[in-house]
């Protein structure tokens, strides 16, 4: 019984498999058909992003989908292959492979076992929370510049121009330049498809109108003779199957590959709990996020032993998933299922697939990474976090997208660490006719008493932030002039000191005495009290009474004072 509950726990997709109701079938089964026609384009597009053939963006899907349901905690998310992902590889392996196609391929497929091996280690530390430290805004700022990247890589397709290598601005120079060299049916052949897929985009949301313009696509070929125009096809497609096994990589390209799989396993962490999360609010049920590590682990391990490459959870596939009906994640399950069919039997007919097809598909999926909405909410909300999503966004196209993941990230602790170190302090008043104490400076009705000074710091007092709660301090203080002779430190919104808050209040206590002034602590939660005792503060400050609200203090230090003068 014991193993059964843990087998659960580790693997919940089982769980809901003992406890399916026939009632679930039709929906899963609806919306694993309908997601698999948007994972075939999805696949074979994000294959070519990472400069691999077609088939490796199938077996990705493939052997993900087939692992990723039995682990993860989500009801809709979807396991793919993505741009960011894709092309992340794309633009990192090229330099490390030399030209070698085989071991191109091997590399690709050994950074989604990095990546599967990250997750489990990250799952095992139960590190659910890591992601959280990315901010959205930098997110917004990465996600904004690999969608630039991401139309920069597809433009010549569309148009039937010779691409080139190098960083954004190289290629957007070389595409300017040729521009005026496109080939006619190639434009005229992705103009349409991205026009259809825009229109439908905008008037037939969550509808496989991208394997219909596949289809289209390669029907055209043999009808207008688009080969004898010059628009190039997507070529041969292995049909069948690939021989499992771990990619043929040597033991010292994993530190190559470690700065690659950690920046892929930090994308698709943030993008599948960002999803998961989402969906959880919706339906109301409770996702694990330390869950969804080993779930990608395993997806991607899958990937790993299928020739693939590294795969995440991917937004608009599990947006799809879930306005096809799905009801649990099996749906996932039964969309491998149906790649494994295309992959099996019908594979040899993309073939004759127009790469500027291909293009207008990818294209229309840069659109979801490219948010204008988002950049407007972040202008509105804060000029600096636009500055930051900005910063983030100009990472990717001078620096490149492996270093523009690393610079997100740290730009997200460095945003982080300033938000924590610079929290805010506020003097407090009393509101008219109570005892309640309220912010005085953004309520200037309450009212301050000309003798006591109260202050209130909205954060836990740690060696970070003390310089700057110090400073905000005596400026508040000093603003009152001379007439100050109790300082009240209200505790109530500082959950928790270390040594150097308590050296700080320590501190006060003793520059306050020499200017005449008493200092006196309210609120003061339990372990607040405990860490004060622990460093000494009561024996060369006074006690720290328990929990004793500002109106309080405030009257109890008034009787002293009376009782000091009548004596």
């Amino acid at each position: 019984m014991a193993a059964t509950s843990i087998l659960f726990r580790v693997a919940p997709g089982l769980e809901k498999l003992r406890g399916y109701e026939l009632a679930w079938l039709r929906g899963d089964v609806v919306a694993g058909v309908t997601l698999a026609a948007y994972l075939v384009p999805a696949g074979i597009g994000d294959a070519s992003l990472a400069g691999l053939p077609p088939e490796a963006g199938l077996y990705a899907c493939l052997f993900a989908g087939l692992v990723f349901w039995l682990f993860c905690s989500g009801q809709q998310t979807v396991v793919t292959v993505t741009s960011a992902i894709s092309l992340l590889v794309g633009t990192t392996l090229g330099s490390l492979a030399h030209g070698d196609t085989a071991r191109y391929a091997a590399l690709a497929a050994g950074t989604a076992g990095v990546v599967a091996l990250l997750g489990l280690l990250a799952w095992a530390l139960r590190a659910g929370t890591v992601v959280a430290f990315i901010s959205e805004t930098v997110m917004t700022g990465f996600k904004s510049g690999v969608a630039l990247v991401l139309a920069i890589t597809q433009l010549p397709k569309l148009f039937g121009v010779p691409g080139s290598h190098g960083d954004f601005w190289e290629r957007s120079h070389h595409f300017l330049t040729h521009a005026r060299e496109a080939n006619p049916a190639s434009l005229a052949l992705g103009v349409a498809a991205l026009a259809t897929l825009l229109a439908a985009k905008r008037w037939l949301p969550n509808r496989p109108v991208s394997l219909v313009v596949l289809v289209a696509g390669i029907a055209a070929v043999p009808l207008l003779g688009l080969d004898a125009r010059g628009v190039e096809l997507l070529g041969a497609v292995p049909q069948g199957l690939p021989r499992l096994g771990l990619p043929r990589v040597h033991p010292d390209d994993l530190n190559l590959l470690l700065p690659l799989a950690m920046a892929c396993f930090l994308l698709g962490a943030v993008e599948t709990a960002a999803i998961g999360r989402m969906f959880a609010r919706k339906h109301r049920y409770r996702l694990d996020a330390n869950q969804e590590f080993l779930a990608l682990s395993a997806a991607n391990l899958g990937a790993a032993l299928g020739h693939g490459f590294p795969v995440s959870g991917g937004m608009s596939q599990s947006l799809v998933n879930e306005g096809g009906g799905a009801k649990t994640p099996l749906s996932g399950l039964v969309a491998a299922l149906v790649v494994l069919v295309v992959v099996l039997f019908f594979s040899g007919l993309l073939h004759n697939l127009p790469k500027p097809v291909l293009a207008a598909i990818v294209l229309v999926a840069v659109t979801g990474l490219f948010k204008v909405s988002a950049w407007r909410q972040i202008w509105r909300f804060s000029r600096s976090e636009a500055a930051i999503a900005f910063a983030a966004l100009l990472g990717v196209l001078g620096s490149g997208l492996l270093r523009g993941v690393l610079i997100g990230a740290v730009m997200s602790l460095v945003l982080l660490l300033r938000r924590a170190a610079a929290p805010y302090a506020t003097e407090l008043g009393r509101v008219p006719g109570t005892d309640y104490w309220a912010d005085a400076v953004r309520h200037p009705e309450n009212e301050r008493l000309p003798d006591v000074f109260v202050f209130r710091n909205d954060a836990s007092l740690l060696y970070f932030n003390v310089e700057n709660m110090r400073d905000s301090f005596f400026e508040l203080l000093n603003a009152r002039g001379d007439g100050v002779k109790l300082v009240v430190f209200f505790l109530g919104t500082v959950p928790m000191i270390d040594a150097a808050g308590a050296e700080l209040l320590e501190e006060l206590h003793h520059a306050l005495a020499e200017r005449g002034i008493t200092l006196r602590l309210a609120e003061a939660r339990g372990r607040v009290r405990e860490t004060l005792r622990r460093s000494g503060f009561a024996e060369h400050c006074g006690k720290v009474e328990e929990n004793q609200p500002v109106s309080r203090v405030v009257a109890d230090w008034r009787r002293e004072q009376a009782a000091l003068v009548s004596s």
